[in-house]
């Protein structure tokens, strides 16, 4: 039995076709993986902040209320 170069080689370049295909994939996965982070840290990070300054007024407001009701 004699090998069939040209099947080895058309199989090659498919092999190599796939190959480079995959490493594309991967790349734009990588790309919208970490962008999808960046974004849900940026949206958690500000929630926090704002949550942190609606806290800090409420208690501002309260305080000063308690303050004038003492007066």
């Amino acid at each position: 039995m004699t090998p069939n170069y040209m099947a080895l080689l058309a199989l090659g370049l498919t092999l190599g076709a796939v190959t480079g295909g995959c490493a594309d994939i991967k790349e734009a996965g990588r790309t919208v993986g970490h962008t999808t982070r960046n974004v849900t840290r940026e949206i958690g990070h500000t929630t926090r902040d704002v949550a942190r300054e609606i806290g800090h007024g409420t208690r501002d407001t309260v305080k000063k209320i308690g303050d004038d009701l003492n007066d």
